[in-house]
């Protein structure tokens, strides 16, 4: 189905690609952006206004995956109605996650179709390399574009040590801007990865700078921002909510709440982005299961002894692989279950059938 080219192009402005709507979409229907997620409801914005509209029945059962579920930068149909319904979730890009916080392994949706992931990260004491590489990690498997933006440069002497570091420690195609969060004129190159219909999020932990970066970049005091704790540069969160807001530079950006724990979902791989080379030493070595401990020939142990592998850089990588190995033991099995528990129920559906007859 067709959009009227009106609507496409509002749509556009703020990361609409699909050229058109489902086949089978009812009626009236017609697609809108999730900009927030409240308690009531949703809010959502169609390019033109921001009015608020009420999830489908179906989405609040209890047996309903929650990551099918509406999420802040879905696109979603919605059929028109007081108050406006969402129907259903229309396919998404870029699709940021991580395993929620807590012992259960569940997936968490950050954000969606984003096509630029900010971690923000400030010079101070929130500065950590080791976390900035988990966070790459999230990132690649979205298959969005990370940027690293470091704030309170302003306040940092070893701000351009730091941007050095990091240039060395991850791989080339990572941005890195290093910005004083309050002014505009230092996050102005941001403004490359804004434009109308981009579409950025924020992630990164409490007190980083996020909610400052925003209010920037808005040009106006719009995100709520606290005070960090000069004892260990602790912030408050101050941000409860995800938000999707317009930028006046045309696109979008997805502010979020501090994040005090980064867990791999098991779905991340390393042999990619910036432990590439790390992974290739491990190949290299004489034994196909090298452990890298006391085997001869190993190329890791002889790359740590040559200086041309950061020792930082390789217990990071290892206690990495480590968590991501057991993080995919533990999504494994449960998809398994989830697997079999499926083929028990059509087993049991088919014995009552049998039995009783069909329902």
């Amino acid at each position: 189905m067709q959009l009227p080219a009106d609507l496409e192009h509002r749509l556009a402005q703020i990361g609409w690609r699909a050229s058109a709507l489902p086949d089978d979409a009812p009626a009236g229907a017609f697609p809108a952006r999730v900009s927030a997620q409240h308690r009531a409801g949703y809010e959502l914005d169609d390019g033109e206004r921001i009015f608020n509209a009420q999830p489908a029945p179906r989405f609040l059962k209890a047996s309903f995956d929650p990551l099918e579920r509406p999420a802040v930068g879905d696109f979603v149909l919605v059929v028109p109605g007081t108050p406006p319904q969402i129907e259903r979730v229309l396919p998404r890009h870029g699709v940021l996650s991580r395993a929620a916080a807590g012992e259960r392994h569940q997936r968490q949706i950050i954000a969606t179709n984003v096509d630029h992931v900010f971690v923000v990260t400030g010079l101070d004491g929130d500065f950590n390399p080791a976390r900035i590489e988990r966070y790459l990690l999230l990132v690649a498997e979205s298959g969005a574009q990370p940027v690293v933006v470091l704030t309170k440069a302003d306040q940092a002497e070893a701000a351009e040590a730091a941007v050095a570091e990091l240039r060395q420690r991850l791989p080339d195609p990572v941005a890195i801007v290093a910005v004083n969060a309050k002014s505009p004129e230092s996050v102005a190159p941001l403004l490359a990865w804004l434009q109308p219909g981009d579409s950025a999020v924020l992630v990164g932990s409490s007190g980083a700078g996020k909610s400052t970066l925003t209010n920037t970049l808005l040009g106006e005091a719009r995100q709520a921002t606290g005070a960090v704790r000069r004892s260990d540069s602790r912030g408050r969160h101050t941000t409860t909510h995800r938000a999707l807001l317009r930028l006046p530079s045309g696109g979008c950006l997805i502010d979020t709440p501090g994040m005090r724990e980064i867990k791999l979902t098991g779905e991340e791989t390393l042999d990619a982005g910036q432990f590439a080379d790390i992974e290739a030493l491990a190949q290299s070595c004489r034994f196909g299961d090298c452990a890298h401990a006391t085997e001869p020939g190993c190329a890791v142990r002889a790359a740590l002894a040559d200086g041309r592998l950061d020792p930082a850089r390789w217990h990071n990588y290892a206690k990495l692989r480590d968590e991501l190995a057991a993080a995919a033991d533990t999504l494994e099995a449960q998809l398994r279950r989830k697997s079999e528990a499926r083929v028990l129920t059509k087993a049991l559906g088919r014995r009552l059938n049998e039995k009783y007859g069909p329902r």
